[in-house]
């Protein structure tokens, strides 16, 4: 399953008062860091671990895809942490193959992308829970714009680690700021 609800292409940063349209933007781009991270390792380093503290990318990627689908799974009718998620399991035994990974990774997003794309701005006004924790929509799509994108970092420092030389970046290349400047004033660059 593949999540379609994010453009692919490069595109400047569409301007929008709604909350709703830029929340999904930055998740989309987020995902799309992620993903450009995971296709710079081989199959192998998705799985490996720096220290015995430390979480491979495969289990940075089941663990949010675990999430994404508890949180956002009838978002706006029931408890965002579900009775059958067990949270602790999501840090081990991820998915053996990059394929399994994958398919587990779309399809927490697609489970994200869908809800948050089906919401309205007057749903942002409704109370949801998570853990028995009453957040507004607002709040609970804010927890999850800081949650994601703090796996995602750590997915990319990994990746990064494990490239090394071969890295090719992800934002704004070193010494490239004045060129990325001219593009996105040009509108034929967006960080988004």
């Amino acid at each position: 399953m593949k999540a379609t609800l994010c453009v692919k292409e490069v595109m400047a940063l569409k301007f929008t008062n709604s909350y709703l349209e830029d929340a999904l933007s930055l998740f989309c781009y987020y995902k799309k860091l992620a993903e450009g991270a995971m296709t710079q390792v081989t199959d192998e380093q998705l799985f490996v671990a720096l220290d015995i503290e430390a979480n491979s990318i495969a289990v940075m990627v089941k663990h949010p895809a675990g999430n994404m689908k508890s949180r956002w799974t009838d978002f706006l009718s029931s408890d965002g942490e579900k009775p059958g998620r067990d949270r602790d399991v999501e840090f081990v035994d991820p998915p053996a193959t990059r394929p399994e990974l994958m398919d587990e990774w779309e399809a927490g997003w697609d489970c994200l992308l869908r809800t948050l794309e089906s919401l309205t701005e007057e749903d942002l006004k409704r109370t949801i829970t998570i853990r028995g924790e009453a957040h507004s929509v607002m709040q609970a799509i804010n927890r999850q714009l800081a949650h994601y994108p703090y796996h995602v970092g750590q997915i990319v420092l990994l990746a990064k680690h494990f490239a090394s030389e071969h890295w090719q970046t992800l934002s704004v290349a070193r010494n490239k700021s004045a060129e990325f400047n001219r593009k996105v004033a040009a509108g034929e660059a967006s960080q988004r």
